[in-house]
């Protein structure tokens, strides 16, 4: 059972233009690379680092085309993605990516593991944006799966899917080391909403929770010419994880400052996560956690 955790977290930036898929792979096969020699054991990448791709799409390619063009390339970009967990031992969240699906396409995040598997997450609550048949039409998902590897036990939740008290309620009982939470968001509110949530949920779930996003616009994006974000890792608030729930943090970057000025977008490694710890918290030695809370038995009136 892995007893502290080092891992990457990469607020991918958009704005750098790519020639294709072998390009993007090589791009985040340079971060692979970079996380191994960190120790990293894990590299988290953002919701829908795939936009990147936009930068070669077809001339003349609609905006309500851009999902399904994007979802087309997805299965050769997870092809050339395959392969790096194992030859470089760290395992990848890489973002997430339309995926084509039997009732439409999905933004879907996908954790590839060293020992080989594959393992998808789809996005379960949309934005006004995926939900609009005249931008990002999408649909969504409708199931939560828990990974468990080397000892731990993993989940994902995308972006706004993180700011929903339900999806944490159902999370609860699972015994959760680490939530991962990719994210795109276009502005600093939303910035907040989001890694403020994500520490909400290490309180909620007694866990640690790893959120990053975009930062930057990319070239041939038609929906979002901007993008904030950083990187976090949160714990819960208790006094021997220092109080504070915060682990380690890079602050959010404005998307004009993104532009040609941070190179690849920041990159964290957040070390030694003390899962153990936080696992004996969770397991009774908490200061006040009163564990997996469902309110059963209160009622709401009104008076």
């Amino acid at each position: 059972m892995t007893d502290t955790l080092t891992i990457a977290l990469w607020a991918t930036n958009l704005s750098v233009p790519v020639n294709g898929l072998a390009g993007w792979a090589s791009r985040v096969e340079a971060k692979m690379a970079e996380a191994a020699e960190a120790g990293a054991k894990i590299l988290i990448m953002p919701e829908y680092a795939s936009e990147q791709w936009l930068s070669f799409k077809p001339a003349g390619l609609e905006p309500t085309g851009e999902i399904a063009w994007m979802a087309g390339q997805a299965p050769e970009a997870l092809a050339l993605l395959k392969p790096l967990p194992e030859k470089y031992g760290v395992a990848l969240l890489a973002g997430s990516m339309p995926w084509a699906a039997d009732n439409g396409f999905r933004n879907r995040a996908w954790l590839l593991l060293p020992d080989g598997r594959a393992v998808p997450q789809d996005k379960m609550a949309l934005t006004p944006g995926e939900l609009d048949p005249d931008n990002w039409d999408l649909a969504t998902g409708d199931e939560i799966h828990i990974v468990e590897w080397e000892g731990m036990r993993l989940a994902t939740l995308i972006c706004l899917d993180v700011e929903m008290p339900a999806l944490s309620n159902l999370l609860a009982p699972q015994n959760i080391d680490l939530l991962m939470v990719p994210s795109m968001t276009y502005t600093l509110s939303g910035y907040s909403r989001v890694f403020g949530c994500a520490k909400a949920r290490a309180v909620e779930l007694m866990s640690a929770v790893a959120a990053t996003g975009c930062v930057g616009a990319a070239p041939g994006t038609t929906q979002n010419d901007q993008n904030v974000s950083g990187c976090a890792v949160y714990m819960p608030c208790e006094t021997e994880l220092g109080f504070t729930g915060i682990h380690s943090t890079v602050g959010p970057v404005e998307g004009d400052e993104a532009d040609g000025k941070q190179g690849d977008g920041p990159f964290l490694i957040a070390r030694d996560i003390p899962l153990e710890i936080i696992r004996q918290k969770r397991a009774g030695a908490a200061e006040v956690w009163p564990g997996a809370w469902t309110a059963a038995h209160v009622s709401v009136t009104t008076d």
